[in-house]
């Protein structure tokens, strides 16, 4: 007999979420084991940064990615899904003396290295735990005891062999290069962590003195420079200029002389055709001084301030008062010419947001061209692709044109850069193990290099470092290379592009077979979410809900700006509702299609939070009405469903196809629609239809005789059989709901302990029934065209009207003669079936399905003609101005060049259904007996 239990009226899905958690941990059903002999199925976690809490881009790709797991896993698959965290060392950086300078007014150099370390472990301790704790409130079927850290002991040793090896294959290298320094965070950062935008800004023109005689004019955007400058340089093939190269001018303000040289990098157009050589800082000049042999003068320290050979007026002057000071100076001297506005594009770390400076710096770098030429042959060969397939371009583009890469950052949280110097004999040494003495010359005066490894060097190692390389581990042999990398596009060239060159150098396979590239998440407006702009949505606080007052107080707490404060304000008035980590999840998986943005708004969520809830109210009439029921018994029935209703059998039937169309989805990575194909068939097809049908076989209090017993048992196990299916197919998009209602449905006794690891399903073609879905679905379009009639004219919805139906077509009318109760009941009709032949009589609503069927409705007595004009009326003017807007907006180019494709092909589906009402509008009118047109 039934062994389903009740659900509670309300669905809570605090208390469920918590529960059901609680059980998969204890458990261990997130944990994969090596030693099975089932296909691995392995993704690493991109490593959230240990700086704060979890935003809604983790929320997307970790949503994705567990949706991956859970699924493969159902299938059968030896899943595994590695957590850990990056130790993100600029970030950290940022953050503690952010918050160092506001507690006690000081540096990291105050505190000193030891003491600043201890503070970082101690952060790290923290958010690493808050995170873990978040992704787990999430649902996320990380592999727990796997858990890894960039910095913990296994990270250490594999960072260390890899530089080693490395530097031993003559990869890493040491050399004076001119680099991008953040004078804020004092330390180099990459090209990939700058942002240049173009800024308003000056062009000064300044007269540089020639010696003998006259002078040259120079344009430059940062007159400050001009305190190092070398020399003067012109394009070789500028007539204007062809005398003076070779001659020297006078620097004004400092008193040196400097030669004209012509170098062909010299634009003749930009300005007057002659600019200033500042070698030491910018790159351009930093190249011509080592074509043409010029002195290289660095004149802006670490911190951003002039220092020595200026003058020493400037010296200790901040860039930004140095610059004024010059130009004062300039001025002063006669030495400035016309002043222009101009638009500087001004690289800006993008961590601290201090302009960056060009500097000469000795530094680390891993010669990057050989190990992209492996990188771009792997991805050419289709050992690893991207979807969308679209970033394969971006992807080729960028390693084809790399630059070797600068690894040293002059910070201290971080893997410190394996390599000593001897103070005796100045020999370097990169080894694995900390040297005792100099193998050069013996010496114990040893020191190691100050620096450390840029965040992204360990972060490159993590699929194979993580699975504890470089030994030859059990786990590394099982599930390297990994399945799928799931990230966000951001990325690509700081992490996904590092990994395949780290993967294929180390051990010689891709790190991975598929590049999933998640979209971009914006708020409805499709801003980028920022706490600047106060319009980020914590993913937390749509699983728990959060008062306006508790958002204000997290800002402050954080030292948010006052634009932000505002934001919040105007974006969150009421706050945020509490809907549970499963509408959020199944929301993320529905709105994410194959463009790069995911417009993600509040009200989309409560969307799918009542679909979480139609699902569950379903569920709930369902277990309320299997008293008697058999699953055993059921099972052994199922050899007689040819004498079953077309219901029936068109619903199992359609369910077959759904999880066909399910599975074929995800195995594209096409999540969007996955997620919306299960929920057009719960909503519209197993809650709109097949238990409306079934709710007078099942609900009626005593059972007439044995026919009745057995028909109902038959609905009830249809309906159970359905309902625990949909469990199956939505487990991996909302874990915690289905896992309840499943495990409360009526069922085989021999089922496992829990859903997750019940089978996934794919479709049955033992159960497919392409007869049942075509003649159900001629009879669904002949009810919703009464539906349709009835709520055009305003019938009320309890009303039970008559209708006249006439077919053309014999077969058909022969099936909605045999199947008219089904269409009565779902349509609330009482139809009568007329001769085809015969006309509808004048005054009636009609509506015509696919061209064999005719339904007529009377209206006489139905309803009041005036006040449904009035209405029709009313409601015709408000579509005219719905199309109106929309193809407004359709008729803009900006919005049309701009908008992602799925937001521009919604409107297009909008414009057809509103044209498509106004014209059933102005048929009612014209029936009415007044002309809307």
């Amino acid at each position: 007999m039934s062994t389903s239990v009740a659900l509670p009226k309300q669905y809570e899905p605090s208390e469920v979420e918590a529960r059901w958690l609680r059980v998969w941990l204890e458990n261990g059903y997130f944990h994969s084991d090596e030693s099975t002999a089932t296909v691995p199925y392995a993704i690493t976690l991109p490593p959230p940064n240990v700086t704060g809490s979890l935003h809604m881009g983790h929320a997307l790709g970790s949503t994705m990615q567990d949706i991956l797991i859970r699924w493969r896993r159902m299938q059968g698959f030896n899943a595994m899904w590695m957590p850990g965290t990056d130790h993100a060392s600029i970030a950290v950086h940022h953050l503690l003396e952010r918050d160092l300078k506001r507690r006690e007014g000081k540096n990291r150099f105050d505190l000193g290295r030891e003491e600043f370390l201890k503070r970082a472990w101690a952060w790290r301790e923290k958010s690493g735990s808050r995170i873990s704790e978040q992704e787990k409130l999430m649902g996320f079927s990380l592999d727990w005891q796997r858990e890894r850290f960039t910095m913990d002991e296994g990270s250490n040793r594999a960072v260390r062999e890899a530089f080693v090896k490395l530097h031993e294959d003559g990869l890493i290298f040491r050399a004076m290069r001119m680099i991008n320094w953040d004078p804020i965070s004092e330390t180099v950062v990459s090209d990939l962590e700058v942002d240049v935008v173009d800024e308003a800004g000056s062009l000064w023109e300044l007269k540089y003195p020639i010696v003998g005689g006259g002078e040259i004019i120079v344009a430059t955007t940062r007159p400050e420079t001009m305190l190092g400058d070398t020399a003067v340089a012109v394009h070789p093939q500028d007539e204007r200029y062809r005398e003076l190269v070779g001659k020297e001018v006078e620097l004004p303000l400092c008193g040196r002389r400097i030669p004209i040289v012509a170098d062909s990098f010299v634009d003749p157009e930009f300005g007057s055709g002659a600019v200033k050589i500042t070698p030491a800082h910018d790159p351009n000049d930093y190249d011509c001084s080592q074509r043409v042999g010029l002195a290289v003068l660095q004149v802006i320290d670490r911190t951003g301030h002039m220092c020595d050979p200026s003058p020493a007026k400037y010296r200790g002057l901040p860039v930004e008062q140095a610059r004024k000071a010059v130009v004062a100076d300039l001025e002063a001297g006669g030495f400035l010419g016309e002043v222009k506005p101009h638009k500087v594009p001004r690289g800006r770390s993008q961590r601290s947001g201090a302009v960056v400076e060009p500097m000469l710096m000795e530094q680390w770098f891993v010669k990057a061209a050989p190990l992209a030429a492996k990188a771009i042959d792997a991805v050419e060969q289709g050992k690893t692709r991207f979807v969308p397939e679209d970033w394969t371009k971006t992807y080729m583009h960028w390693m084809q044109n790399i630059r070797d890469w600068c690894i040293s950052r002059q910070l201290w949280w971080g893997h410190r850069i394996p390599a000593w110097y001897c103070d005796d004999c100045g020999h370097t040494m990169v080894l694995r193990e900390d040297p005792s003495s100099c193998s050069g010359c013996g010496s114990s005066k040893l020191r190691q290099d100050d620096d450390i490894l840029d965040t992204w060097f360990s972060s490159a190692l993590w699929p194979f470092s993580t699975l504890g390389w470089p030994d030859k581990t059990r786990s590394l042999a099982t599930y390297y290379p990994n399945a799928v990398l799931a990230t966000a596009p951001d990325i690509i060239f700081f992490w996904v592009a590092r990994m395949m060159m780290m993967g294929l150098h180390f051990t010689g396979k891709v790190p991975f077979k598929t590049v999933y590239l998640t979209a971009i998440v914006t708020d409805e407006n499709g801003d980028k979410m920022s706490k600047v702009k106060g319009n980020v949505i914590d993913p937390l606080d749509v699983v728990f809900g959060a008062t306006l007052e508790a958002m204000l107080a997290r800002a402050d707490a954080e030292n948010a700006p006052e634009v932000a404060v505002r934001g919040i304000k105007k974006n969150f008035a009421k706050g945020v509702p509490a809907m549970g980590a499963d509408a959020l999840r199944f929301s993320l998986a529905a709105l994410n299609t194959s463009g790069r943005y995911l417009r993600l708004s509040l009200d989309r969520v409560e969307g799918y939070r009542h679909f979480i809830n139609k699902l569950w109210n379903a569920s709930r009439f369902a277990l309320m009405n299997m008293d008697g029921y058999d699953a055993e018994r059921f099972v052994s029935q199922r050899a007689s469903r040819k004498s079953w209703s077309l219901a029936d059998r068109w619903i199992l039937s359609r369910l077959q196809r759904v999880a066909a169309e399910v599975d074929t989805a995800l195995e594209a990575f096409r999540f969007s629609d996955a997620a919306n194909t299960v929920y057009q068939f719960v909503w519209h097809q197993l809650c709109d239809w097949y238990i409306e049908l079934a709710k007078p076989t099942l609900m009626q209090g005593e059972l007439k005789d044995a026919a009745h017993t057995a028909r109902r048992h038959i609905v009830q196990g249809v309906l159970a059989t359905v309902l625990e299916q949909v469990m199956r197919l939505l487990h991996p998009f909302a874990p915690f709901v289905t896992e309840e209602i499943w495990q409360k449905l009526p069922k085989q006794a021999q089922l496992p302990e829990s859903l997750m690891v019940t089978v996934y399903p794919r479709g049955d073609e033992h159960f497919t029934d392409r007869e049942a879905e075509a003649q159900m679905e001629q009879l669904q379009e002949v009810a919703v065209a009464a539906r349709m009639l009835r709520s055009t004219y305003g019938v009320p919805p309890a009303q039970t009207v008559e209708v006249e139906v006439r077919v053309r077509n014999a077969a058909v009318r022969e099936l909605i003669t045999e199947h008219r109760a089904l269409i009565e009941h779902s349509a609330k009709l009482r139809m009568m079936l007329a001769d085809a032949d015969t006309l509808a009589p004048p005054g009636v609503a009609k509506a015509v399905v696919g061209g064999d069927i005719e339904i007529a409705m009377p209206l006489g007595g139905l309803i009041d003609p005036v006040a449904e004009r009035a209405r029709i009326s009313k409601d015709l003017a408000k579509t005219d101005k719905e199309i109106s807007a929309v193809e407004k907006k359709l008729g803009n180019a900006d919005f049309l060049a701009r908008a992602p494709k799925d937001v521009v092909d919604e409107q297009h589906a909008r414009l057809a259904e509103e044209q498509a009402r106004r014209g059933r509008l102005l048929e009612a009118l014209q029936i009415l007996g007044q002309d809307g047109s």
